[in-house]
């Protein structure tokens, strides 16, 4: 990677379809993000693990008519190197649903996840929403940082879903982010 290179933003079509296959990357697992309700708002603070650990996510198998049926999809590329791939679906309300987000290793830092939302919120937008929503881990506090630094905000809090599973214990924080 080199310091000037471009990243361009473009819808994901069959032309441009093997952007679906970008691999999911280790991420390190610093600490958590400790969410409460009080008083009818939501506050946070980070609780920094003792030992740094990574995750990494299961490939998925996209199929880019699975994609458009239920949404759409947007890629950064890199020259002609996918280096971030983002996937909304749609949604009954005027929240647009960021299904996964992700960027390669070497570009994290770079803005490629910041632009894939800015062009989303266009795309949106055309689409009738007022904004987005997503899920995060509560263990995964970079993604975390990221959604609140982008402008997100906590709107929810699931502490059942990973019950039963190998993630038992985890929770899933909501987030929304209006357009206005």
């Amino acid at each position: 990677m080199q310091q000037d290179d471009e990243v361009r933003i473009q819808r994901v079509t069959s032309a441009n379809a093997q952007a679906l296959k970008l691999p999911n990357e280790p991420f390190p697992l610093i600490g958590r993000m400790v969410v409460e309700r009080t008083s009818g708002s939501w506050t946070h603070r980070e609780m920094m693990f003792e030992e740094e650990t990574v995750q990494t996510f299961p490939d998925e198998d996209y199929e880019l008519g699975d994609i458009d049926a239920a949404g759409f999809a947007l890629a950064a590329f890199a020259q002609s190197d996918c280096v971030g791939l983002a996937t909304f679906a749609d949604r009954w309300n005027k929240y647009l649903y960021l299904d996964d987000l992700k960027v390669n290793s070497a570009w994290r830092g770079h803005g490629v996840a910041t632009a894939l939302l800015d062009a989303a919120r266009a795309e949106a937008t055309k689409r009738g929403y007022r904004g987005l929503t997503t899920i995060a881990q509560d263990n995964n506090l970079w993604a975390n940082r990221f959604y609140q630094h982008y402008g997100f905000v906590i709107g929810g809090l699931n502490t059942a879903d990973y019950n039963f599973t190998q993630q038992a214990g985890k929770a899933d924080i909501y987030y929304y982010y209006n357009f206005n």
